[in-house]
């Protein structure tokens, strides 16, 4: 969708809300009007702001969700600094962002920096649905304490650990899949 796999990129730089409205489409297309929603790292914020602001959302799956804003320290706000230093400088080598932002191109880039800033957590506030949490307890991308933040946040949410990081889920496919048809069985 919009940029992922073999969509072709959009046009102009997009939004969550973009992403949402997208999914929104699928649903009212398909005619789906009680959907358990599965989003995994950026498909999980997806996930929240539909299931935040939208009847027809049964349940939701959040799988090493990003949304929650990470702790930064010095380091980080160092390499910002000098970022926008060297562009105001109009140097050739910029100091690079993230391995994630440095493989987009144009639009995708400024999609990346729209959505990767953005909080999710007043959308996992306003969660009503039973929603399951599924987190690699070694993920590096989305620790842990993001886990329990949206935790605190979703009422009715419930956790289960994955062995493993930000794709626990891959290695552990088969004892994921009946976490998800139990889920589904009891949504």
């Amino acid at each position: 969708m919009y940029g992922f796999g073999k969509t072709p990129h959009p046009a102009h730089p997009l939004t969550l809300d973009d992403y949402a409205e997208g999914v929104r489409e699928l649903l009212r297309e398909r005619r789906v009007d009680d959907a358990v929603l599965v989003g995994h790292s950026f498909g999980g914020r997806v996930a929240m702001r539909v299931a935040a602001r939208d009847v027809g959302v049964s349940g939701v799956v959040l799988v090493d969700s990003a949304g929650i804003v990470p702790k930064r320290g010095l380091v980080y706000y160092l390499k910002v600094a000098a970022y926008k230093l060297g562009k105001k400088l109009r140097l050739k080598r910029l100091p690079k962002g993230s391995a994630d932002y440095a493989a987009l191109s144009g639009v995708m880039k400024k999609t990346f920096v729209n959505v990767v800033n953005e909080s999710s957590e007043n959308d996992a506030r306003h969660i009503t649905v039973p929603t399951l949490l599924l987190w690699g307890r070694k993920d590096k991308d989305t620790p842990l304490y993001m886990c329990k933040k949206l935790n605190k946040l979703i009422r009715d949410s419930e956790c289960v650990m994955l062995e493993g990081g930000h794709f626990a889920y891959l290695s552990e496919a088969e004892r994921v899949c009946r976490i998800l048809a139990a889920f589904r069985e009891r949504v």
